[in-house]
Order: structure tokens, then C-alpha cells, then sequence
């Protein structure tokens, strides 16, 4: 896709061309597509893990926890990346962690400037623990919960961040 349909960069005449900053409405509905794709793919991946996929699950847990130790931002986003494409894969479903991947452009942008955040990374790695406690105990209602917890998170944070960086952010709708 093209930075300009994606709204990440902005075309002005004569002027030239800048980074766009974040729509908050396409923020909030990213928010919710992602939120309903990765239930499918959690209940998925319950369904279908192995013992030795689990396992895989938890040295990623042990691996973020050990990045978010050095504050590698950029690092643990990719961690994070691969943590949430590892469900989609274990379901069957990697397509679908394609389609998250396209509809969660604005979520990274927001995302990179949560992520300095002092103990964000430990409550994200802490999260991303209890799914996988859910997981192992083949328990796909709760491992849909924990994920949805996780998601929302970010989400319940998006006026904190718009109020620190409001030039950031295009203020198309009130997400109060």
C-alpha cells in the first residue's frame, strides 16, 4: 500500500510532503478490528497448540522479558510482533495476522511512543504471560479475555498519550 492511502504521510501542494499524524478514529477502529481478528485466532491456536508450540510460547515470554530488561524499544516491538504472528500460526490462520498487520498501521505509530514508557513493556510482557498461562491450559475463553485485556490497555491509554503529544495526533473524534 502507499504511505499516502495509509494516511501515514501527507501530500500538500507546493508545500510538500510531511508524516501525517495519527487519526484518532482510524486509531479506535483499528482497535477494533484487531481486537475481534486475534479472538479468532487465539481460540484457534488453543484449540490446536501442542506441548512443544506452548513451550515455544513461553521462551518468547522469557525472551521479551529479557529485552524489556535492556529498554530496546525497538527490539521488544519486534518481539511483540512475533508473539501475536505466533497465534495466527499455530490457529492455521497466518492470513488473518496478515490482515491485522494491514489494518494496525496506525496502532504501530501510536504504539512506538507507548513503549518508552516507564514499566510498559513489563506489564505488556506480564500480559502476554497470563495468555499464555490460558493457552497452556487449553482454555480459549480466557485466553480471548487475556488478549482482549491486553489490547485494551493500549486502547484505555490513547487520551494519556494524546494529551502528552497532542501535535501527534489528528483530533477527529473525542476518545474520552
Amino acid at each position: 500500500m502507499r504511505p499516502s492511502k495509509e494516511k501515514l504521510v501527507e501530500v500538500v501542494p507546493q508545500s510538500g510532503t510531511f508524516v501525517a499524524r495519527i487519526p484518532l478514529s482510524l486509531l479506535t477502529e483499528a482497535f477494533v478490528v484487531r481486537r475481534a481478528l486475534e479472538a479468532v485466532t487465539m481460540r484457534a491456536a488453543v484449540a490446536q497448540a501442542t506441548a512443544a508450540q506452548v513451550a515455544e510460547f513461553r521462551a518468547m515470554i522469557h525472551q521479551q522479558r529479557d529485552i524489556a530488561a535492556t529498554g530496546d524499544s525497538e527490539a521488544f516491538h519486534h518481539a511483540d510482533e512475533q508473539f501475536h504472528a505466533a497465534f495466527a500460526r499455530v490457529g492455521n490462520y497466518p492470513g488473518i495476522w496478515e490482515l491485522i498487520r494491514q489494518v494496525k498501521v496506525q496502532i504501530d505509530r501510536y504504539r512506538r511512543l507507548t513503549l518508552p514508557q516507564s514499566g510498559r513493556k513489563e506489564l505488556i510482557v506480564q500480559e502476554h504471560e497470563a495468555v499464555v498461562d490460558a493457552l497452556a491450559a487449553g482454555n480459549a475463553a480466557l485466553a480471548v479475555e487475556c488478549m482482549e485485556l491486553h489490547l485494551d490497555h493500549l486502547q484505555l491509554d490513547i487520551s494519556i498519550f494524546r494529551d502528552m503529544w497532542p501535535d501527534y495526533f489528528i483530533h477527529d473524534i473525542d476518545v474520552n
